[in-house]
């Protein structure tokens, strides 16, 4: 057996909400590049909230230039500004988020989610899969796998896609619970929580189960793909007394953002205290500027939005297809098989 054989290849999606068309448009080269499904040269897809809801597609072989298509079409409709000033959609968006149960109905993301999936089941899979939720009735993190062998599974075979996908991205104040009848009733939030770098749940599920010795897989590899997050930080002098609604979103965004980073901290030391073989590769966020804050929001769709997030997208595509150490992941087909 040639040692690319032995390597076990996962993909890794971070959370973001209408962010996800920039790593959608990452993926887009890659298979443009590569003239493939990304589905094909990996063998476990992980992705938290919308990155969560890109993995689930690409397992069941959907193309990245129909899921940036996804995100153009039914970004408006699952984010909706209304029609009033900046100001006045500011303030008023601000009070739903704080009284009103969330700031939006989860009923135009169903809707595009069943245009999608359907009513396929994430047995279905071509991928192994690892979704991170967090169940707010047991008050733990909570994993959705394909039920493969190696870990005796026999949990998630039959969770509906749509279900799955509502429950890794039911962001907290941004959209209702999730609550899954076939789970007992059980309610979801975003993953994003406690892993919106979802790299470190790869990680331990390949170690765990697939890589390693006495395994069926020696090598490891993990390719990781970011969110657009803010870079530049905030202006010092900020008020220190800050309430929720000054807060409000990037109290969120802030929390996914500072787990992404020390995910990527930690895998990019791991191999300074692992016996096992890893290769990691993250295709991290480009410089956003000030100017472009205002557009780089998990729920802000707005056509100029979309165009600066396709567009950054488009710069990280262009400058990573062409690198070898992405090359590496696509030299040969994925080798375990899910059916």
């Amino acid at each position: 057996m040639e040692a690319s054989e032995k390597t076990f290849k996962v993909l890794c999606i971070d959370g973001g909400g209408i962010k996800g068309l920039y790593s959608a448009t990452i993926l887009q080269h890659l298979e443009e590049q590569y003239n493939c499904k990304i589905s094909d040269h990996f063998d476990m897809l992980c992705g938290t909230s919308t990155g969560g809801i890109i993995a689930l597609a690409l397992s069941l072989k959907i193309s990245a230039a129909d899921i940036c298509r996804f995100y153009r079409e039914e970004g408006p409709k699952i984010f909706p500004r209304a029609g009033w000033g900046k100001r006045s959609h500011r303030l008023i968006s601000g009070f739903r988020q704080i009284l009103w149960g969330g700031k939006f109905s989860d009923e135009p993301l169903k809707h595009a989610l069943n245009q999608v999936f359907g009513d396929q089941v994430l047995g279905e899979s071509h991928n192994l899969l690892c979704i991170p939720s967090y169940t707010v009735t047991e008050a733990r993190p909570y994993i959705f796998k394909f039920d493969h062998k190696e870990g005796q599974l026999s949990r998630d075979n039959k969770a509906r896609y749509v279900d799955v996908a509502l429950a890794t991205s039911a962001a907290p104040t941004y959209f209702p619970v999730a609550e899954n009848a076939n789970y007992d009733n059980k309610q979801f939030i975003d993953g994003g929580v406690w892993a919106n770098n979802p790299t470190l749940v790869g990680f331990v599920e390949a170690l765990r189960y697939f890589v390693g010795n006495g395994k069926q897989f020696q090598k490891l590899s993990i390719l990781s793909v970011s969110s657009l997050t803010l870079t530049g930080g905030e202006k010092a002098g900020k008020d220190r007394f800050r309430s929720f609604f000054g807060w409000r979103d990037s109290l969120f965004e802030t929390s996914m953002t500072g787990q992404s980073l020390f995910t990527d901290y930690f895998m990019s030391r791991m191999n300074e205290v692992n016996d096992v073989n890893v290769k990691y590769l993250r295709i991290p966020c480009p410089d956003v500027s000030h100017e472009q804050a205002s557009q780089v929001q998990l729920d802000v769709a707005t056509p100029a939005a979309l165009n600066l997030l396709s567009g950054k997208g488009n710069d990280q595509g262009y400058l990573f297809r062409n690198n070898p150490d992405v090359a590496h992941f696509f030299t040969y087909p994925k080798h375990y098989k899910t059916h």
